[in-house]
Parts: C-alpha cells; sequence; structure tokens
C-alpha cells in the first residue's frame, strides 16, 4: 500500500522555522553528532515502519559524513550537515519521540527534506564510499588516490548545489526547503 501526502508551503514553512531555531539554540558538534546517533540508536531498537526504518538508515549516513575521517568534510559543507542533524538533538519536536508507532514521523518527514537538500552531498559522499571499497579490494589504496578522489567529489557537490542555487533564483526551485 502506498500512502503520500503533500507539504505545503506552510508545512514546509513550519518545518524550516523549527530548524533555524533549533540551529541557532544547539552549537556543539559533538552534541549534535552524539544527540542525532542517539536518535538513531533508539529509533532502531523500536518497532518502526519501514518508512520511518529507511530515513533513520539515512540519518545514519549524514552522521557517518561527519565522521568520516578520509572524507574531510570541513567548512560550510560540514556545517550545512551539522545545521540539519540539529534538529534531530531537540527533543520538543513536533511529535514526542515516545509516542507509540508515530513517535518518530515528524523526524523521518524531516529526514526527507534533509537528504533530498543534501542530495548532492550524499552522491559524493556514496560516490567515495564505493571508490574507496574498491580501492581496497584491490589491495590499492595510496593515500594521493583517495584524496584526489574526494577533492573531485566535494568539487562536484559544490557545483551541483551552486547549479541548484541559481535555478531556485530563477524561478525553478529543485529544493523543497531551501534550507541553505
Amino acid at each position: 500500500m502506498k500512502v503520500s501526502f503533500e507539504l505545503s508551503k506552510n508545512d514546509i514553512r513550519y518545518f524550516k522555522k523549527h530548524l533555524e531555531r533549533v540551529r541557532k539554540s544547539i552549537t556543539d558538534e559533538h552534541l549534535v553528532i552524539h544527540g542525532a546517533e542517539g536518535l538513531v540508536a533508539a529509533a532502531i531498537q523500536t518497532e518502526l515502519p519501514d518508512f520511518v526504518r529507511v530515513r533513520m538508515h539515512k540519518l545514519q549516513q549524514l552522521i557517518d559524513m561527519l565522521k568520516d575521517e578520509e572524507w574531510r568534510l570541513e567548512g560550510k559543507d560540514r556545517s550545512r550537515i551539522l545545521d540539519a542533524l540539529a534538529y534531530f538533538v531537540d527533543p520538543d519536536d513536533l511529535i514526542p519521540d515516545k509516542v507509540p508507532g508515530i513517535g518518530y514521523l515528524d523526524d523521518a518527514i524531516m529526514v526527507e527534506l534533509v537528504v533530498q537538500e543534501l542530495r548532492h552531498e550524499i552522491e559524493a559522499y556514496e560516490d567515495f564510499c564505493r571508490f574507496r571499497k574498491q580501492k581496497k579490494a584491490a589491495k590499492a589504496q595510496p593515500a594521493e588516490q583517495i584524496e584526489k578522489r574526494r577533492t573531485a567529489l566535494q568539487t562536484r557537490m559544490r557545483r551541483r548545489r551552486r547549479r541548484d542555487r541559481g535555478s531556485r533564483a530563477g524561478g525553478g526551485s529543485r529544493s523543497p526547503i531551501g534550507l541553505w
């Protein structure tokens, strides 16, 4: 069975406003990462609808991006993901996480919005992980190859993000929420 719903501009504004409030109040990177990890761990240990479970795994991927020492996400790229993760640290989200069955639904919606917003970062990271895995399987992992690939992929993600931003400014929005 497929259930779908549309988020109105007011719905998007609600999530964006809540995210902006949380981003301003939570500035400690370690607290954000630890809090997001805690949410994922708690959620996965409960009985979740598949929709929510899939989004929790996507949230874990964002956390992994920040913790991956070889990926070395820095500056605004790192801040963008930390800002997105801040929502998941806030105990006062739309639906309290402890409500059985639906407690993580608002988190799953926000994960979906964030994943769409950060799709270029996620695609680049997935490509990097595949490249690194191939190099390890071939037992050839010179640091300079990994560094060169990381640099190329991060350059690509920034270029795509700029292209989307230009498209959004021209009236055609490719981003559902426009966090940045």
